[in-house]
């Protein structure tokens, strides 16, 4: 629409200076022969007819006819040196469009001829084609503008109308196709092309989806053999404290796994479950999980903060999600302490780890990244990107960021939804 705008504008503009200037050299020129082929025949004819009372006819009305001498006093002061030809004078006598004139001179050896002619008229007929040319710019920009606004809006409907049919696609397992909305133009043929990508989506997204759910669903049933094993070992009365330890590592790392097929099984059907889950109790116990890992590392693990905290989620998926931030910080702490303190919004989990650089803390929750911290040590990089899975879908924020009075990090899951301040 802009460039049919700027092309009517700009050829109209054009048009309009060019008639202007052709209209100038037209005019001047056929006014100055006119004017000098006038005064040439009054010349001629008052030396025909030398009787005053002559009268000499003009192809056009002139202001002023004077034939004298070449010497004669009559000829006004301006006029009596000027050779033959044509001038544009001005009469400091006379006021508004009668003060310019074109004075044509006819001088001879006997005698000189004045012919005065007033282009008063001549700019006021400029001044009415500057009007009438004005307005056809402004017509045809006009109609070069309606144009454009035709001829886009014809163009752009059917983008905008794919734009809005795919905008659609959201909360859809299976969108409706866009191709049988479009001719087989350029516009048709990018809605096929997103119906096969759509397609091949959208059957990629629902086999991962089946995929995870029965495999969480799967490992259910091996997982609780495991378990209810582990519990029937650890009922025998003849048990030492040293296989005791081991079963009950065992029962852990069982939960573990429990909690986490429960966590990946919402996630794959992207559905919320609700529960209502002690937060000071489940951080105490993932506490206690993790400092079986340490081994011997002179790293202490802790709970403090509130007891009376609970939210609405299952167990499981707090269990996962906590167990993630806790363990990373246990791994990556060498010495020191860790600290998990719960608040009534919110946990948070401080290490006296090697720290963390800001550029890594913006992207240690991205699938498969792993911080400079972490060479050497074993990860893909999973963990951290499952809690922010599971962050999005129950509105949570994960994040974590170094710590300002020692060396450190300070991971934090927050409960309350997100908002921008």
């Amino acid at each position: 629409m802009l460039s049919f705008l700027l092309l009517g504008f700009g050829l109209t503009t054009l048009f309009a200076v060019s008639t202007l200037v052709l209209r100038a050299r037209a005019e001047a020129g056929l006014v100055d022969d006119w004017l000098q082929q006038e005064a040439r025949n009054f010349v001629a004819f008052k030396r025909e007819n030398p009787d005053p009372g002559a009268n000499y006819t003009l192809s056009a009305q002139a202001i002023e006819l004077l034939i004298a001498r070449p010497t004669s006093p009559s000829i006004p002061f301006e006029w009596a040196a000027l050779k033959t030809g044509v001038y544009d004078l001005r009469d400091p006598d006379a006021v508004g469009r009668d003060a310019n004139y074109k004075l044509a001179v006819e001088r001879q050896a006997d005698m000189v001829g004045f012919l005065r002619y007033n282009t008063g008229n001549q700019t006021l007929d400029l001044q009415q084609l500057l009007v009438l040319l004005g307005g056809s710019v402004v017509l045809f920009t006009l109609f070069a503008w309606l144009i454009g606004l035709w001829s886009s809006r014809r163009v752009i409907r059917p983008v905008a109308d794919l734009a809005a049919r795919v905008g659609r696609f959201r909360g859809q397992s299976r969108p409706d196709r866009l191709a049988p909305h479009f001719e087989d133009d350029e516009v048709g043929q990018l809605a096929s092309a997103l119906d096969d990508y759509a397609d091949q989506l959208t059957e990629r997204v629902t086999r991962d989806r089946e995929f995870n759910a029965d495999v969480s669903h799967e490992l259910r049933t091996p997982l609780a053999v495991i378990r209810g094993a582990t519990e029937l070992l650890l009922a025998a009365p003849d048990l030492s404290e040293k296989m005791r330890q081991r079963l009950l590592r065992i029962d852990r790392a069982t939960q573990q796994c429990t909690d986490l097929t429960t966590a990946l099984l919402m996630l794959s059907r992207n559905e919320r479950g609700s529960g209502n889950t002690d937060i000071r109790r489940l951080v105490e116990q993932q506490v206690d999980a993790n400092r079986l890992h340490l081994a011997n590392k002179p790293v202490t693990v802790r709970a403090e903060g509130q007891s009376d905290v609970h939210i609405d989620a299952p167990e499981a998926v707090l269990a996962v999600a906590l167990g993630n931030l806790i363990g990373n910080a246990c791994k990556y702490t060498p010495s020191g302490e860790v600290v998990v303190t719960v608040l009534a919004d919110r946990v948070e989990v401080a290490d006296t780890g090697p720290g963390i650089s800001v550029e890594d803390a913006e992207r240690l929750f991205e699938r498969g990244y792993r911080g400079s911290s972490s060479e050497g040590s074993k990860g893909a990089g999973i963990g951290l990107a499952i809690v922010r899975r599971l962050c999005e879908l129950y509105g949570w924020r994960a994040s974590i960021r170094p710590r300002d009075d020692m060396a450190g990090a300070i991971a934090t899951l927050e409960f309350e939804p997100y908002r921008k301040r």
